[in-house]
């Protein structure tokens, strides 16, 4: 049994590192050490707990992660520091070896947080660390939350049964699991109840979504659909190799999912791909690339792209500058490959210099700016209906359009109301970045 009375009147910061995912476990943990008494600290206060989720994508995440950690350790001397995430669940003795850090958390054990700080106050336990191997990693703990956001994110698989040459995130995160179609849709359901119109299906491999209970993504997406309440769904990643047809079809028909993808491609080289031990293809990426824009011809495509793996020459680079010039996407997510310890790619012999990941990182972003403006430019002069996004007092409101087209509005004309409301509005010109077009509002 759990004294909730030690949490009573706590203040707790939280800091996320990485994906989608982390975001909604960080405001799963939040959500959870609310219902216990404690509170987020505001700006200035101090805390009582700090609770920072790790990424382990790349070395620089790694970096990141500590650095984060050493910050907030300076930031909050006085809290009691849990470090969780998938930095955390790779090196362990590492993260629980930094001076301040109380609890490390593996991730079978992030889903009891509250019984190890209860523990941990009752019994004055530091600096613990768990150390779980990949086949350990077998628990799922729910997540459907928004923490200071708007749009809630539901995590409907975890882990990854696909081990790429370069990845270590099935160390981290284990083999794919997910629950039951009824808990997601309750989860939905309660997301609704509480005013949610939007949320984000996040996991690892989600279209992978079906390995634990038999269940096929597909029916997981009709079922969603028929949540009285939700008006929209986003899918945050889905591998090409497992977006069928059947989905496209069923999203470009549906009540409330998107016309929006995010789809990793990360090479435009089969030479490269095959390095990876990527599941598909050119070919198949470009079909399927088609056949979404000529279910969903407003539909915005968001692309992940890894430059200078090893093995990547200076024509396999532009093989995969060819390729996406000439594909119908909107947006790259361009990011530089990194030595990950203990996988396969260190066994591949060519190895791409720093100066030249900067100048490739640098060639694609360019290409994706005029992507992503062009894809832009078409809308101006339209009208489009924004789900409005909670904005810091003074400052102009921001939101997405169906197709997810950043909009912005102006401080003169924003308003707390409009938060978390679905409106009317025109689309207007580039704002000064060139991120967002500026919007009027219709009536």
């Amino acid at each position: 049994m759990i004294d909730t009375s030690a949490f009573q009147g706590k203040r707790a910061v939280y800091f996320t590192l990485g994906c989608k995912l982390n975001f909604s476990e960080t405001s799963t943990f939040g959500k959870m050490l609310q219902e216990m008494g404690v509170r987020t600290a505001e700006k200035g206060e101090t805390a009582d707990i700090c609770l920072i989720n790790t990424c382990s994508v790349t070395e620089v995440a790694d970096h990141k992660c500590r650095q984060a950690i050493h910050r907030m350790v300076r930031q909050y001397p006085d809290a009691f520091v849990v470090v969780t995430g998938c930095y955390a669940q790779l090196e362990p003795e590492q993260v629980s070896q930094i001076d301040g850090v109380d609890l490390v958390l593996g991730s079978n054990e992030k889903a009891h947080l509250i019984q190890f700080l209860s523990d941990a106050w009752g019994s004055g336990l530091s600096h613990q660390h768990f150390s779980v191997k990949t086949k350990d990693i077998k628990s799922f703990a729910p997540s459907c939350s928004r923490g200071n956001r708007t749009r809630y994110f539901l995590k409907v698989q975890d882990g990854c049964d696909y081990f790429y040459t370069y990845c270590t995130i099935p160390y981290a995160r284990g083999f794919s699991r997910n629950p039951t179609i009824a808990s997601l849709v309750r989860q939905a359901e309660e997301a609704a109840a509480e005013g949610g119109k939007e949320i984000v299906l996040t996991g690892v491999n989600i279209g992978d979504f079906g390995k634990t209970t038999g269940e096929r993504f597909i029916d997981l997406v009709r079922a969603l659909d028929e949540v009285e309440g939700i008006r929209r769904y986003r899918i945050s990643s889905l591998e090409p190799d497992l977006l069928s047809d059947e989905l496209i079809s069923y999203c470009a028909s549906s009540r409330a999912f998107m016309p929006h993808f995010h789809i990793p491609l990360q090479s435009g080289s089969d030479t490269v791909l095959k390095l990876m031990h990527r599941h598909y293809d050119r070919a198949l990426f470009a079909e399927k690339i088609q056949k979404i824009k000529a279910a969903m011809p407003d539909a915005f495509i968001g692309v992940d792209v890894m430059v200078g793996c090893r093995g990547e020459t200076a024509e396999c680079f532009e093989e995969t500058y060819q390729f996406l010039s000439q594909l119908d996407v909107t947006q790259l997510h361009v990011f530089p490959y990194s030595e990950r310890p203990g996988t396969a790619a260190l066994r591949i012999p060519y190895v791409v210099a720093d100066s030249d990941k900067k100048l490739r990182s640098k060639r694609l972003l360019a290409l994706s700016d005029q992507k992503t403006q062009a894809f832009y430019a078409q809308y101006i002069g339209t009208e489009a209906e924004v789900l409005f996004e909670k904005a810091p007092r003074g400052k102009a409101m921001h939101g997405f359009t169906r197709n997810y087209i950043r909009v912005e509005l102006p401080a003169a004309e924003a308003c707390e109301a409009f938060d978390n409301q679905l409106m009317r509005v025109r689309l207007g010109a580039f704002n000064s970045d060139k991120t967002a077009l500026k919007v009027t509002l219709n009536g």
